[in-house]
């Protein structure tokens, strides 16, 4: 498994942290850190450390992708 740091930007409301950890396992992958990093104008900021199956993280991004509302700024691999 490889890990990478994802900050991601979603919809400011109950349940849309739930419904991205949800996919996240959805897409095989394991939450390994969480950062709530701000929130603001009904937006959530977080920072998600992620470990995904292979060294690829190309299917966690499309799955996340699909999720209306969010979307992912940064993907770095630590």
């Amino acid at each position: 498994m490889a890990l990478f740091k994802l900050e991601i930007s979603l919809p400011d409301r109950p349940g849309a942290l739930g419904l991205l950890a949800s996919a996240i396992g959805a897409a095989g992958a394991d939450i390994r850190g969480l950062t709530v990093l701000k929130s603001e104008d009904g937006r959530g900021f977080d920072e998600v450390t992620v470990a995904v199956p292979g060294t690829d993280p190309t299917d966690l991004l499309e799955v996340l992708g699909a999720i209306g509302g969010v979307e992912v700024i940064s993907v770095n691999a630590l």
